[in-house]
């Protein structure tokens, strides 16, 4: 998840990077940018109620780090032969593709029904009402790696906050990644939802890390943080000064 602001961000490492660019920086967040899969959609949950019970359908036994591990390592793998290639128009090969890595010849009407289990996905708890919250006062804008129809369906499940959708297949190429959005001057804010588990789940691993400029657990997390920004720059706007003015008076003789 991205900020957009108006200004390059001060060289200094702070030790606290986020009481940093409230008191340096003081910058005017206007548009917000949102990762949609993974920061407000909990697919990794989604994944799970599909592939268990059909799973368990077959009698294989495969414990959950283990489902979302094999669709990170095959994503990833398709991301890189096809890198054009849409998010949800990878899901039929790479249900295909783990399937076959547990032993079982996929069959092609599974991969679909996989594909269209994303209408199922589910929010976080917190979504919803965070960019409720949120959007009082930000321009929301949703930058997605899935095709427009599945983005559609992502957020008619949040409530269709977005004031604009970009998505892979309107642009013709998936969407950058923190790297060349810090070169652009760009605070950036991860949202961590796997902050008490190991590893990246479902998500394949970065091929370079890059430090955010907020690290947080919840969105909730971000709506404090952007309201004592909005407060902060209200009450400077309003601030008052007092003037004491001390006369020196001498009584003539």
């Amino acid at each position: 998840m991205n900020f957009q602001y108006g200004f390059k961000q001060d060289p200094v490492k702070p030790s606290n990077p986020v009481l940093h660019n409230f008191q340096m920086n003081s910058p005017d967040f206007k548009v917000l940018t949102f990762d949609v899969a993974g920061t407000l959609i909990d697919f990794e949950t989604g994944i799970l109620n599909w592939f268990q019970p059909h799973l368990e359908q077959l009698d294989l036994e495969v414990d959950e780090e283990e489902i979302l591990n094999a669709f990170a390592k095959t994503e990833a793998h398709y991301l890189k032969i096809l890198p054009k290639s849409s998010f949800t128009g990878l899901l039929p090969v790479i249900y295909s593709d783990m399937m076959r890595s547990w032993g079982f010849s996929p069959g092609e009407d599974e991969g679909i029904y996989f594909q269209e289990s994303v209408k199922d996905w589910p929010p976080f708890s917190d979504t919803i009402e965070a960019l409720k919250e949120l959007k009082k006062n930000f321009t929301l804008v949703a930058v997605s790696n899935c095709d427009s129809s599945y983005l559609e369906w992502m957020s008619s499940s949040v409530g269709h906050p977005f004031d604009t959708m970009i998505c892979s297949d309107m642009v013709g190429a998936n969407k950058p990644d923190p790297v060349p959005v810090s070169g652009l001057g760009w605070s950036s804010a991860w949202i961590h939802r796997r902050f008490n588990r190991p590893g990246f789940g479902a998500t394949p691993a970065p091929y370079r890390m890059v430090k955010p400029t907020f690290n947080l657990q919840s969105l909730n997390e971000l709506v404090d943080l952007l309201h004592k920004q909005l407060e902060d720059g209200r009450q400077k706007r309003e601030g008052t000064f007092s003037l004491r003015v001390t006369f020196n008076h001498t009584e003539a003789a």
